[in-house]
């Protein structure tokens, strides 16, 4: 394995993801192998169940396939199941995948990742806060999951259970206002509970891969107006005024209003856009 495409990356750099600059504090650096162009890239994270069903596994690798025929990277964690199945059709057929580690990215983990690993460290990109040689553990894997949900321009879950660690990168994605779309599965398959409830709380539905290129904006589409938009109405004026009266975090605001996070969350990425409320350092929304 060759060492020579390691570099670092720092928070006064461009391509340092400007999601990050809103935690408490942003990783200083990333360390990084592999191409620093995809991070100029768009950038769609996929990511599922490690015990994935044949379904999940079908899901996966249909959504790689398509981000990699459009010039589109997928953003993962490397993780047996939805996650490797989807990095590995974005390979195969062509494209680029981002794999952000809970260790350092010359540490092969999982085991069986190692052949992706490799090839991703030379021509693709591997990324974690980690130095190089740091073991993987059970905290490490936990924290990554922000920098995954960071990275991405939209959050795709192909399969969740309950409960599920796929729902701290969901909670991330949110809270950074990246729109979060989840593919509905059998009410009698556990592995598609959490995709079903995430669906419930107002994720976006995903059914098919023209869903995501009005996501990603292929075509000249906004980005986030795919299908399961909302109209928010009396609940849009319950959340502005709140906000503006006592700046809060979106899951302090959702649990005060009891509104699900997800609608809270777009109604504050809209209201961002239009430079009515701004995103302060600590997390929270308030006054622009």
């Amino acid at each position: 394995m060759t060492m020579l495409n390691s570099w670092l990356l720092h928070q006064d750099d461009r391509d340092y993801p400007l999601n990050l600059q809103y935690l408490g504090s942003p990783p200083e650096p990333l360390y990084c192998m592999g191409k620093r162009s995809l991070l100029e890239r768009r950038r769609i994270g996929i990511i599922g169940a490690r015990k994935a069903t044949p379904y999940g596994l079908r899901a996966a690798r249909m959504f790689g396939a398509w981000a990699a025929a459009n010039g589109i990277a997928v953003v993962s964690g490397a993780a047996i199941g939805c996650d490797q199945a989807a990095q590995r059709a974005a390979l195969q057929s062509g494209g680029w995948a981002i794999s952000v580690m809970g260790c350092g990215c010359d540490v092969d983990y999982p085991s069986n990742a190692s052949d992706m690993l490799d090839e991703q460290r030379v021509n693709h990109l591997v990324i974690s806060e980690h130095p190089d040689g740091s073991p993987p553990k059970r905290w490490t894997l936990r924290e990554r999951n922000r920098l995954i949900a960071a990275m991405s321009d939209v959050l795709l879950v192909i399969e969740a259970a309950l409960p599920s660690g796929t729902f701290g990168t969901v909670d991330h994605a949110v809270k950074f206002g990246v729109p979060v779309y989840a593919v509905p599965g059998s009410i009698f398959s556990p592995q598609a509970r959490g995709c079903n409830r995430l669906i419930s709380q107002g994720a976006f539905v995903l059914t098919d891969t023209s869903d995501l290129a009005v996501a990603l904006a292929i075509g000249g589409h906004p980005v986030g107006t795919g299908i399961g938009q909302q109209d928010l109405g009396v609940e849009a004026d319950m959340i502005e005024s709140s906000i503006m009266a006592d700046p809060m975090r979106p899951d302090d605001l959702a649990f005060a209003l009891e509104l699900d996070i997800i609608t809270v969350a777009r109604r504050l990425s809209e209201l961002e856009r239009t430079g009515k409320v701004a995103r302060y350092r600590d997390g929270r929304y308030g006054p622009a």
